[in-house]
């Protein structure tokens, strides 16, 4: 069985969120306004006009200014690179709905929403912090 994993998500607009995740520092590359490929790490999330998105699901596109209909965690290298990212998203057009902050001594973490209201968290957990079972 493959195990390789492809996200499709819908945006408004290809161009605008490439160069979003561009300027946060993945690597993203559009093929026109017809769709996009953003790499992180091992998975691929293709990103999609609305409409052709809501074609290939037979299914409406979710209102991500009143719902989250999921959230995608990114793991970090560093407190620093959570500060550099996050420090980067509302002027690359995104939106910052949780402040860099510390949770429960190990982790250290963030979180935005892209241009279309997808939310994205971002965090990084210091291993050798983390309490022993």
């Amino acid at each position: 069985m493959s195990q390789d994993i492809w996200i499709n998500l819908p945006v408004k607009d290809v161009e605008r969120s490439t160069a979003f995740f561009n300027a946060l520092g993945f690597q993203a590359v559009s093929f026109g306004n017809e769709r996009a490929k953003l790499d992180i790490g091992q998975t691929t999330i293709l990103l999609f006009p609305e409409t052709t998105f809501e074609k290939f699901t037979g299914g409406a596109i979710a209102d991500t200014s009143h719902h989250a209909e999921v959230i995608f965690s990114l793991g970090a290298k560093s407190r620093d690179e959570v500060n550099a990212i996050i420090q980067k998203v509302e002027f690359a057009g995104g939106s910052i709905f949780g402040q860099p902050g510390e949770t429960d001594g190990w982790m250290y973490g963030a979180a935005f929403a892209d241009p279309d209201g997808h939310r994205w968290n971002l965090l990084y957990m210091d291993e050798s912090k983390m309490p022993k079972r």
